[in-house]
Formats: structure tokens, C-alpha cells, sequence
């Protein structure tokens, strides 16, 4: 310690490559900061548009919702004939992502680009609509009408170049359908 105090002591200018050192290391390290949060922006961004479209998928779904208001439930089932089934539409989401973020469709997956470059991509939508049993003896205690979505980014990383590998994650997202009136 001694040592490197005498060195920042020294009059001479060999401090210098010192400075320059302790000014590169924290500019890699801002470089760094700047990366992850930029990473961070896109995840949440994407994981907000794929919550949207599932919100949008469970409304959709308000026109078969059979309305337990009394009992104080609601599921997705229509009359046919003298008796209920089950309706459930598990919509469009991958059209409303490409509207919502911008995205086109280049092989099996939907790509979102900042100019000519890849900004990120999503695939593999797996969509479950998990519909409530109708006319249940204990509506506090029974399944929800709910959308469950899963989805993977894979984000570029523009640090060091092709050095990194690109940040790849599965978005979890949840919706359920509640009566208000």
C-alpha cells in the first residue's frame, strides 16, 4: 500500500499509466451498467406488451363468459342446445406483439430492428387457458377463468462485440378474467 501511495505521490508523471488504467476500468465498468440496463428495458418492455396481448385474449373472451354474478364466479361456456360447453379462444397474440412492439416475421420468429440490426427476438408462445368449472357448489374456492403465457427473448448483446453470448429468457406472464358488476 505504501508502494502504490509513493507512486501517486511521485512527481515524476509515472502515475500516469496509473490514471489511465484506473480510467479505463471505470469506463468497462459504466459500459457495463449501461448494458445490463438496457437489457433490463427490453425485458420489461417485452414482458409488459405479452401481459397486454393476454389481458387483450382473456377480454376476448368476455362475449363466451358465462356470468355467475350471483354466485360470484365466471367461466367460459355458451348454451347449445338444452345444455352448457365450454367456449375458449385463445386469440391472436403473436399479431398483436408485432403491432404493439413492431416486430416482423423472419422464419419462426418474430424480430423486433433497431435499423439493419437484430434489437431482439421472441418464439416458442405457449398459451393455456384455464377455464372455471361451471356452476360450482363452492365458487370461493374453485379454479379462476386465467391465461397463462409463456414466451422466449433472446436479446443480442452489443457489449465486447460477439465475445457474449445473447441474454435468452422465458417471460412468464398471467391473466384472469373477474366480473366487475
Amino acid at each position: 500500500m505504501r508502494k502504490v501511495y509513493g507512486i501517486i505521490r511521485n512527481k515524476k508523471g509515472s502515475s500516469f499509466p496509473l490514471a489511465v488504467a484506473v480510467a479505463l476500468a471505470l469506463v468497462m465498468l459504466l459500459c457495463c451498467i449501461t448494458e445490463y440496463m438496457r437489457l433490463n428495458i427490453i425485458a420489461q418492455g417485452v414482458r409488459d406488451a405479452v401481459q397486454t396481448a393476454i389481458i387483450s385474449t382473456v377480454n376476448d373472451n368476455y362475449s363466451d363468459v358465462y356470468h355467475g354474478v350471483r354466485e360470484g364466479y365466471a367461466a367460459g361456456y355458451q348454451p347449445i342446445g338444452g345444455s352448457w360447453e365450454a367456449s375458449v379462444s385463445y386469440g391472436d397474440i403473436y399479431a398483436h406483439l408485432d403491432r404493439a412492439l413492431g416486430l416482423q416475421r423472419s422464419g419462426g420468429y418474430h424480430v423486433k430492428y433497431a435499423g439493419e440490426s437484430v434489437e431482439f427476438r421472441l418464439y416458442n408462445l405457449s398459451v393455456n387457458v384455464r377455464n372455471a368449472p361451471l356452476a360450482p357448489s363452492d365458487p370461493a374456492g374453485t379454479q379462476r377463468f386465467i391465461a397463462d403465457a409463456t414466451i422466449r427473448l433472446e436479446v443480442p448483446v452489443s457489449f465486447a462485440g460477439k465475445i457474449l453470448p445473447p441474454m435468452q429468457m422465458n417471460l412468464k406472464v398471467q391473466a384472469r378474467y373477474m366480473s366487475v358488476f
